[in-house]
């Protein structure tokens, strides 16, 4: 069976449905990993105000691209400018969330190519993003795809002090066809 997913960028009006699929994902992504505060500090309305914020351009250069079946949000990948010292010159990928039930299908490698060719066109020579150190199927997945491992450094939140891994890419990125 093809699996047809649509890829469009968000705007302002899908702040909502991304809020809610964003929590859906992070909470079934860390379950077990983050302590008990931050998924009490996690809530859809926590996010859709951040959300909002940054699709109505008050992150100048961030991008958030929708993946979406049948209409409903199935995965997304946000990127732009770097947001913390440790990216140095790298463009940053800030979030890249797929849905379970779709794991395996190539879509997350669709979207962080994406991402790369974003960043590659916004002038970056060098893609990067964290990843919680536990995450392990992440880890696996950012291997896959051609990313190294140059570094750890503690995550100060805004959810909880998460010990992370730099992950980095040379741009662009040489993807089959």
């Amino acid at each position: 069976m093809t699996l047809t997913v649509d890829i469009r960028p968000a705007i302002a009006d899908d702040a909502q449905d991304l809020a809610a699929f964003h929590v859906r994902i992070w909470r079934e992504t860390y379950r077990g990993v983050a302590p008990a505060e931050a998924y009490a500090l996690l809530d859809e309305a926590r996010r859709c105000d951040r959300w909002r914020a940054s699709l109505s351009g008050e992150k100048p250069g961030m991008r958030t691209l929708l993946a979406t079946l049948d209409g409903r949000i199935v995965g997304f990948v946000a990127f732009g400018p770097p947001g913390a010292e440790i990216f140095g010159d790298m463009g940053e990928v800030m979030h890249l969330y797929v849905d379970s039930a779709l794991a395996g299908r190539g879509l997350g490698k669709r979207l962080l190519g994406l991402a790369f060719d974003g960043l590659a066109a916004a002038g970056y020579r060098r893609a990067g993003l964290a990843v919680v150190a536990e995450n392990a199927n992440a880890r696996a997945f950012y291997r896959a795809q051609g990313g190294a491992e140059i570094g750890k450094f503690t995550d100060p939140g805004p959810l909880w002090r998460s010990e992370n891994v730099l992950v980095a890419w040379t741009l662009p990125v040489a993807r089959p066809v």
